[in-house]
């Protein structure tokens, strides 16, 4: 599977680490060759901007269109939601939820935890999943709520797994053949 990791803002290093032979993506052409691309954590108003204009999100559906596979962490989360809100913004409405960004507090609020299943979370200025879709399927919750869901072939977290040294919600996505 060729996989790769939206480069323009934020966190796309520790993804690169987490998935050896994913490319970095800063324009639209390479991803008419992925399978899957990642969208990182950072900072979702900055990427947006950044997006503006490149045709990375065409891409982005095209490769979804062709049966590939989408995943987003925190602030890849929140471009990939339905809606958006605290403040409202654009987003990409690929995944049928409603988050709220920074749902958890500061900077300084950001925490590490184990969800259910035992999955490894760390949580940095993360939004929160308020509503989720009827053919949205809930694969990870903290406290009873939705931290990891997927529909279809797009899967988004609020928390950052490739943070962590365990590889099982990549292996989960990408199969076995990406840790």
């Amino acid at each position: 599977m060729k996989i790769g990791v939206l480069a323009l803002q934020g966190d796309f290093a520790a993804h690169l680490a987490a998935l050896p032979g994913a490319v970095e993506v800063r324009t639209a052409d390479p991803i008419r060759g992925l399978d899957a691309l990642v969208l990182p954590g950072g900072e979702s108003t900055t990427l947006l901007k950044l997006l503006e204009g490149t045709g990375i999100v065409e891409e982005a559906r095209a490769l979804i269109a062709r049966g590939g596979t989408i995943f987003g962490t925190c602030a890849g989360a929140i471009l990939l939601a339905k809606n958006v809100t605290n403040p409202q913004q654009p987003s990409w409405g690929l995944l049928d939820i409603d988050v709220e960004r920074n749902a958890y507090g500061r900077q300084i609020d950001s925490f590490e935890t184990i969800l259910d299943p035992p999955y490894k979370g760390v949580f940095i200025r993360a939004p929160r999943i308020r509503r989720t879709g009827r053919d949205v399927e809930v694969l990870a919750l903290w406290q009873g709520e939705p931290v990891f869901v997927k529909q279809g072939r797009v899967f988004a977290s609020t928390f950052h797994p490739e943070l962590t040294n365990e590889r099982s919600i990549q292996k989960l996505i990408f199969g076995t053949n990406s840790s």
